[in-house]
C-alpha cells in the first residue's frame, strides 16, 4: 500500500495555521522556518472551464494539493497559489476562462520571486500543470537578469514527473487516450487529489478538433511522440469556444482515480526527492557560491543576502538593473 493513501481525503490547508502556507504564518514563524528549511513551493494556477463535472479552479487545486502533501512530508513551505494564469490562443473566448496576458503574468511571477527571495526563501520550486509553459521560464530568466543574485529557482511542470504513467495502455500507461484537457486523464488525477470537488455523474465526452495530421503535435503531457510541443503552435487545433464550448476535450466519463494513482505517487515521490536533494546540497541558509552566479560587487550581494533587517543588510530592490 502506498504511503500517500490516495484518494486524498485530508483536511484543507489554505486556511489552517499548521505550518504549511506562508500566508498563514507570522514573521516569527517564518524566521524559525528559514533556519530549518528555506525551500518554498510556489503554485501557479489558473481559472478555466473544465466542463460540468469539475471546478473552474481545477488546475490550481491540482497544484496546491500536490504541494501540501509534499510540504507535509518535507517541512518546506507553500505559497498561496496564483489563481489566474495565462492561456494559449485556442483558449481565447472560452466562457469561464480568465485570461491574463503572458507579459503581465511573467512580471507578476518575477516580482513574487523577488519578494520571497527578500524574505529569505532563496530556493523556490514553481509548480504548475496548466498550459502556460511559455510564461513561467520567461519569469525565471527575467528574475535572474534583473536581480542577478544567487538562488535556486526551478520550474516543475508536474505532469512530466509522472512520465509513462501519463500514457495510454499501448505505451504502458493506464489511459485510453493521450491527455488533452479536462478528460479521462486530468479528471482521474482530480479524483485522486480532491474527490470532493468532482461530480463524476455529470461527466461528458467531446471530440478533439485537430487541424493537422497526427504525429507532429505532442499531447498535454508532452508524451505521445510529437516533435512540436503543443504550445509551440498556432493553427494546430480549433478554438475551444467554437469546437468544445462544453469545456472538455476528450472523454471525462472514463475517469477513475485508480488510473491516476501511480502517476500521482510518482510525481509526489519526485517532488519530495527534489526538495530533499536541494537541502542536502545546500542546507538552510546556504546558497550556491556568489562568484559562480553573479558578477555584481560581492559586498552588494552579501548585503542583500543578509536582508533588510540585519545589521549591514539591505533589501533586494537596492540592486539596480
Amino acid at each position: 500500500m502506498s504511503e500517500w493513501n490516495l484518494p486524498y481525503r485530508g483536511r484543507h490547508h489554505m486556511e489552517q495555521d499548521d505550518g504549511i502556507y506562508y500566508q498563514n504564518m507570522t514573521n516569527l514563524e517564518v524566521s524559525e522556518r528559514l533556519k530549518k528549511n528555506d525551500v518554498l513551493l510556489m503554485p501557479i494556477g489558473s481559472t478555466e472551464n473544465h466542463g460540468p463535472s469539475a471546478p473552474y479552479g481545477e488546475d490550481t487545486y491540482l497544484d496546491t494539493r500536490l504541494c501540501e502533501l509534499v510540504a507535509e512530508k518535507t517541512g518546506c513551505t507553500v505559497a498561496m497559489p496564483t489563481w489566474y494564469g495565462s492561456h494559449p490562443y485556442h483558449h481565447l473566448g472560452q466562457k469561464g476562462t480568465i485570461m491574463i496576458p503572458e507579459e503581465v503574468l511573467a512580471d507578476y511571477i518575477m516580482y513574487m520571486l523577488a519578494g520571497f527571495w527578500n524574505t529569505g526563501f532563496r530556493k523556490i520550486i514553481i509548480i504548475n500543470g496548466h498550459g502556460q509553459d511559455y510564461v513561467i521560464p520567461l519569469a525565471i530568466h527575467k528574475f535572474g537578469k534583473k536581480w542577478q543574485v544567487p538562488a535556486i529557482i526551478l520550474y516543475c511542470h508536474f505532469w512530466n514527473a509522472a512520465k509513462e504513467q501519463m500514457g495510454t495502455k499501448e505505451v504502458g500507461g493506464p489511459y485510453e487516450k493521450f491527455f488533452v484537457h479536462a478528460d479521462e486523464v486530468e479528471q482521474s488525477w482530480c479524483q485522486a487529489l480532491f474527490p470532493e470537488l468532482i461530480h463524476q455523474d455529470k461527466a461528458i465526452k467531446t471530440e478533439a478538433a485537430p487541424l493537422l495530421p497526427p504525429g507532429h503535435i505532442c499531447d498535454s503531457a508532452e508524451l505521445n511522440g510529437g516533435v512540436i510541443k503543443w504550445y509551440n503552435a498556432l493553427g494546430s487545433c480549433g478554438m475551444e469556444c467554437i469546437c468544445q464550448p462544453e469545456g472538455v476535450i476528450g472523454d471525462a466519463t472514463k475517469a477513475d482515480w485508480h488510473k491516476a494513482e501511480k502517476g500521482v505517487e510518482k510525481t509526489l515521490d519526485y517532488l519530495v526527492k527534489l526538495v530533499n536533494d536541494i537541502l542536502e546540497k545546500y542546507p538552510a541558509g546556504t546558497l550556491p557560491p556568489i562568484e559562480m552566479m553573479t558578477q555584481r560587487k560581492k559586498e552588494d550581494i552579501e548585503a542583500v543576502i543578509k536582508g533588510p533587517n540585519a545589521p549591514g543588510g539591505r533589501h533586494i530592490y537596492t540592486l539596480a538593473y
